[in-house]
């Protein structure tokens, strides 16, 4: 990753392995120095979602939200193949492969090392981490590899879109074949307060301003006062995580990097499927790199909420989905560098 790159990203984003890491140590001080904290925390809690998580998931996604133009949908005719590659990989490939991996690795490869409860409860966070695709860092990944921004926001939007109807039925299904029963009402409950009510108040905020004040204003000046908003929410929601998982990190160690292999290995698959199928399609690559990265990385925030609401805090599923937030920035970065050293491989953009 070239200096002139990793400049294009925030400070926060470009450390956020660094700051995840950070958070992990003083969380897990807290919860072991000062337990009192994630007890006062704990009491906080409506129809099983702890409203502390939930207003620092707002925080986090509600500027992510306001970054998506919908109107932007009406261009989808124009070059459709990119985005059936997009919704092919991330809804009909990628929660199926994240099962299928995961099951490998906590069932069979490492059989010995975790015991049936914790693989249930490790493969229950890796299928949120499967099904719930990008829709906020990829803007990040797009700039970084020469993305077409008008053509990522579309796929970003129609993702956003896509999650509202398919992530519920498809979580529920492979957890069910997992045996991890979770009711429908908690899950729909999630995405609702995860996913439609921030979405809905970044539309509504962003068709105000720019009424208002005119969309170069919104874009230039109104859209950076969020920038670092949503890595703070984030980074303050997993120290209150980590606080509450204190005594299982301690306890296993190890399992922080057993959960890490199959999650690394499946976003390396996934970004692959993606980028070659680009590639046999014939599109240029400021559509194509953009196109992987969705698929390989992950809405982790949302996947963190899900897997809270459902297993609670101190849940080894919890713990899975953050050790996603651990892993997604390097491997991201690895990925970014693959697609810079290969333009050649597409056709010249149009």
């Amino acid at each position: 990753m070239s200096k002139e790159n990793t400049a294009q990203m925030g400070f926060f984003q470009r450390y956020l392995t660094v700051w995840v890491a950070i958070c992990m140590v003083v969380g897990v001080l807290i919860g072991k120095l000062l337990p009192g904290v994630p007890e006062f925390f704990d009491q906080f809690e409506y129809a099983e979602v702890s409203i502390p998580t939930a207003i620092l998931i707002w925080v986090m996604i509600y500027p992510m939200m306001m970054k998506v133009d919908f109107q932007s949908i009406k261009d989808i005719r124009k070059n459709p193949k990119g985005l059936y590659v997009t919704w092919v990989v991330n809804w009909l490939i990628k929660p199926f492969t994240m099962y299928g991996i995961a099951v490998l690795f906590f069932y069979v490869i490492f059989k010995g090392l975790i015991t049936e409860d914790l693989a249930k409860e490790y493969l229950a966070g890796a299928i949120l981490l499967g099904a719930a695709p990008c829709t906020a860092m990829v803007f990040v990944w797009s700039q970084l590899t020469k993305g077409n921004p008008a053509y990522t926001i579309v796929q970003v939007a129609t993702n956003d879109l896509i999650i509202l109807i398919a992530f519920v039925p498809i979580v529920k299904l492979l957890l069910g074949v997992s045996n991890v029963s979770v009711p429908w009402d908690t899950l729909i409950l999630s995405v609702v307060l995860f996913v439609v009510v921030p979405l809905t108040a970044g539309i509504l905020t962003r068709i105000f301003v720019t009424k208002r004040k005119g969309l170069v204003y919104f874009e230039n000046q109104f859209l950076p006062k969020f920038d670092n908003a949503t890595i703070i929410g984030l980074l303050l929601m997993l120290i209150l995580l980590f606080s509450f998982q204190g005594d299982v990190i301690l306890s296993n160690p190890l399992h922080i990097l057993l959960i890490a292999v199959p999650l690394t290995i499946q976003t390396f698959l996934i970004f692959f499927i993606a980028y070659f199928a680009a590639k046999f399609l014939k599109l240029s690559h400021d559509v194509a790199a953009p196109a992987g990265m969705i698929g390989a990385s992950n809405f982790f925030e949302l996947a963190v909420a899900v897997a809270i609401a459902l297993f609670g805090m101190d849940s080894p599923a919890a713990l899975a989905t953050t050790v996603g937030v651990l892993t997604e920035v390097p491997i991201m970065l690895i990925l970014v560098k693959i697609a810079n050293k290969t333009p050649h491989w597409f056709p010249k953009q149009k």
